[in-house]
């Protein structure tokens, strides 16, 4: 067994799991039938999200089948750190899985509202109002320190730089859908920190 191969397979369960919590969830949400367009979203924008993902898939695909691929990107992490991002990745999977249940029916994976959406304002989304970037920076985390990999790191800081440049537009959507309702559920809670005080 090889010094990096228990790490790589908490990470494929950390994968595996949010995988399926994901994919489930997804497929529930697409089982309304409507059509998603990027449109709005901006078809430039969308490509260069999607293309920072892919390059953070690569990175973490290329750890897990040989480490030695992206060592020249190790971070000398002490054991009992890495295992710690080991839990996080758990914690982050849970966190996805209260996220994506209290979502349900509302998720894309676009800053579109759906036609029947109804505001959620309950579960993760009583505190703030993107649980799911937060989620996803958990994980995003969680799996850089776990590799022990500034590339991994340096992926995910760019997919997340991207989400957060997306959400005042994705909120103004909501706005546009949700109206006053959601101004005031706006002044309750934080973007993706909690607020002290309401």
């Amino acid at each position: 067994m090889t010094h990096e191969t228990p790490y790589r397979i908490a990470l494929l369960v950390i994968l595996g799991v949010t995988a399926v919590i994901g994919g489930f969830h997804r497929w529930q949400a697409a089982k309304s039938g409507e059509k998603i367009s990027h449109k709005t979203e901006g078809y430039l924008f969308a490509t260069i999200l999607r293309l920072a993902g892919l390059a953070l898939w690569l990175s973490v695909l290329a750890y897990l089948i040989s480490p030695r691929v992206v060592a020249f990107a190790a971070l000398p992490l002490p054991s009992w750190l890495r295992w710690c991002g080991a839990g996080a990745g758990l914690l982050g999977s849970a966190l996805m899985l209260w996220t994506m249940s209290t979502l349900g029916k509302n998720l894309t994976d676009t800053v579109i509202v759906r036609t029947d959406a109804t505001l959620v304002t309950h579960g993760p989304y009583r505190w703030v109002r993107h649980p799911f970037y937060v989620t996803a920076a958990v994980l995003m985390a969680s799996v850089t320190v776990l590799t022990a990999n500034w590339l991994i790191g340096l992926a995910s800081a760019i997919v997340l730089a991207f989400l957060a440049v997306r959400t005042p537009r994705e909120e103004q959507m909501l706005i546009e859908h949700f109206g006053d309702d959601y101004r005031r559920y706006m002044l309750k809670t934080g973007r993706f920190i909690p607020r002290l005080s309401s």
